[in-house]
């Protein structure tokens, strides 16, 4: 049997990422039914920073893993470094967000500690003593509750925004463990990494998300879908039709070939609601659709429906909601 519960705490740009305090929150539960700690895992290089505030959110301890190799992600050394610390300590589970770089070091890490991993997680719980997952089959038509029963670690990636964010306990601190890697040799070199740059925010981690489809007949049309995000402060994103017919990057889409979001609010533009669409979307808490055909699939799963033109309809939207946040 492995002792503690760890969360991968991911970093990018000197800030921890969201969903790592969503899987601190379910960790701290599952923790205070099993008599267990909750651990929380930094690699980096200089990244003692980073700590502050996770014991906040339900953190007993950090593992802070340094070497200078460890600044940047790369598959070999953040393997090495988490497989090695694992191996040593015997944690009972491991979280890692459902994200790029999560799903990547998930698979690696469970290999190298011939663990069991559930990916994809929307849910987490426990059930007769085992560790319980809920996730998403058949492109999210269906969810399935899994478990682990026999290797261990038990690990799993989980999806962002999929639990809540824990209240943080002011004062709560975690002890910070120093750990010095040996990262050994890595075969990956990042060169450079391009960004695009915006004042939006991340689309796996935006709270709201305005998403246009084919129905944006042109890249220039999605100037008004963006007018309305900036007013909303939410991220923009796009149907795989839109991304196919050139009006959005693959940076922007939603859906079973591009990101998966679990937004509190998705506003879809456009969007017929082919099942690979929602597949990366159908978890948002509430779901608004805007489609000038009323047999839209995209309707079916919405809370609240629209039947008009976007053209129309997104412009009054941004009016109305400029006046309500007092941004005229």
């Amino acid at each position: 049997m492995g002792k503690g519960i760890w969360v991968y705490a991911e970093h990018k740009d000197g800030k921890i990422k969201k969903v790592t305090y969503e899987m601190l929150g379910a960790a701290r539960q599952l923790a205070d039914r099993l008599g267990e700690e909750v651990a929380a895992v930094i690699i980096g290089h200089n990244a003692g920073e980073l700590a502050a505030g996770l014991g906040e959110y339900g953190a007993d301890k950090i593992y802070l893993v340094e070497h200078e190799a460890l600044a940047g992600y790369t598959t070999d050394g953040y393997t090495r470094a988490l497989a090695s610390l694992a191996k040593e300590h015997q944690p009972l589970a491991i979280f890692l967000g459902c994200t790029v770089q999560g799903r990547d070091l998930a698979a690696q890490v469970a290999q190298r500690l011939q663990a069991g991993l559930c990916t994809d997680c929307t849910g987490v719980e426990l059930q007769d003593g085992q560790i319980t997952f809920t996730r998403p089959i058949y492109a999210g038509k269906a969810f399935v509750q899994a478990q682990i029963p026999e290797a261990r670690p038990v690990m799993a990636t989980i999806r962002p925004n999929a639990l809540p964010v824990p209240q943080p306990q002011a004062g709560r601190a975690a002890e910070v463990v120093t750990v010095a890697a040996e990262p050994g040799d890595i075969r990956q070199i990042v060169r450079d990494v391009v960004r695009q740059v915006s004042s939006r925010p991340e689309l796996t981690e935006a709270d709201i998300i305005v998403s246009g489809g084919r129905g944006m007949k042109a890249a220039e049309n999605f100037r008004i879908l963006e007018e309305l995000a900036d007013v909303l402060g939410a991220a923009v994103g796009a149907s795989r039709a839109a991304v196919d017919a050139g009006y959005a990057p693959h940076s922007m889409q939603v859906g079973q070939t591009g990101k998966t979001v679990s937004p509190q609010l998705y506003i879809a533009c456009g969007i017929s609601g082919a099942i690979q669409h929602l597949a990366g979307m159908s978890s948002s808490k509430v779901i608004v659709a805007i489609n000038k055909d009323p047999e839209a699939n995209i309707f079916k799963v919405a809370d609240y429906g629209i039947v008009g033109d976007l053209f129309e309809v997104v412009p009054l939207l941004t009016q109305e909601f400029k006046k309500l946040l007092g941004k005229e």
